[in-house]
């Protein structure tokens, strides 16, 4: 009898983690496609995606040190003297915690700033968590690299 318990306890708690894993696994590909959405907003200048995707706290530091919220970086999206005609991000890891993800990569982005052609290379972190029942970024920091690594 202690051994059949013993066996269902194993299979009991194997089925748990691999449940586990499965939901991590889940929350990885969600915030995975959540980033490629983000950078197809950028491009449309679809500021209601962009809305619903950044929590209303969120903090955006990019690579020349400038700090935007929430409201700031949506305004930013809007400015017609940029136009991306591509941003495709790389080397792209997500780290999870209970509720948090972090998502680390690379983007590369194309396309006119005031008329002149941009091609910029850079690394970014962004910071996710679940809340009312979605995920929400609350937190991006970038970096400038000068070429792909």
């Amino acid at each position: 009898m202690n051994r059949a318990l013993a066996l269902g306890l194993i299979l009991a708690v194997g089925s748990l983690l691999s449940a586990q894993t499965n939901d991590l696994s889940s929350d990885q590909g969600k915030l995975m496609a959540l980033e490629t959405a983000w950078n197809n907003a950028q491009i449309h200048r679809d500021t209601r995606a962009l809305d619903s995707l950044v929590g209303d706290h969120y903090i955006y530091t990019d690579y020349d040190g400038t700090v935007m919220n929430k409201s700031q970086f949506i305004t930013d999206i809007k400015d017609p003297s940029f136009e991306a005609s591509s941003i495709v991000n790389s080397d792209i890891h997500v780290f999870m915690y209970p509720n948090v993800g972090i998502v680390t990569g690379r983007y590369h982005t194309k396309g006119t700033y005031k008329g002149k052609p941009i091609d910029h290379w850079g690394r970014f972190t962004d910071t996710w968590i679940f809340l009312d029942n979605k995920w929400q970024c609350i937190a991006t920091h970038t970096n400038q690299i000068k070429k792909p690594e």
